[in-house]
């Protein structure tokens, strides 16, 4: 099947969310200009390291002068649900970040897992750099400006804290039926 990229100058939406029930959700990066809706499955702690890079990316460009970079106290991020319909366009194996100094604009880009990215043990193997490839891997490719990627990285962080909350002891997250927790050999802690 053809590759197919899906290409979003700053969009009109551009977040994090998920699907489920804490302890069961799906998470996912979703991009919307206009009717155009795209969503790309992913992990938690992609979602989790996403924001902390671009969180350190726009520190970066605050401390060389990038106007709209700065980091502001009361950004409130999105707290919307995703946008319906709700269909997965792939799931994200690689994201990267870039910064595109000719429009001052902030690159985020996903690409699909691919049996090509795995190797019979299971571990990711190189990831895939022709981006003229026809037979690449699908790509989600979204160009934000500084001040928006800040209200991602709000969003994003809200997303990720309606979790379930983490054990005191071990840090694992608690189940609501209770934890079986190393700390306590194993006792369940309610």
């Amino acid at each position: 099947m053809p590759r197919r990229r899906f290409l979003f100058d700053t969009p009109d939406r551009f977040v994090a969310g998920t699907v489920g029930e804490p302890g069961n959700r799906t998470f996912y990066l979703q991009a919307r200009d206009g009717s155009r809706i795209v969503s790309v499955a992913g992990e938690k702690v992609q979602v989790a390291v996403l924001a902390q890079r671009l969180g350190d990316l726009l520190d970066e460009l605050e401390r060389r002068g990038i106007e709209g970079a700065e980091d502001v106290d009361d950004v409130a991020g999105d707290a919307r649900p995703l946008d319906e319909p709700l269909n997965e366009a792939f799931r994200a194996g690689v994201l990267s970040l870039g910064w595109d100094t000719a429009d001052d604009l902030v690159l985020l880009e996903a690409r699909e897992i691919t049996e090509a990215d795995v190797d019979e043990e299971g571990q990711e193997t190189e990831a895939f750099e022709d981006d003229d490839d026809e037979d690449g891997p699908d790509l989600l490719r979204v160009r934000v400006t500084p001040a928006y990627a800040r209200e991602f990285i709000a969003g994003a962080l809200r997303v990720l804290a309606a979790g379930r909350p983490p054990c005191p002891l071990c840090g694992q997250p608690l189940d609501p039926q209770g934890h079986l927790c190393p700390r306590r050999n194993g006792h369940l802690l309610n």
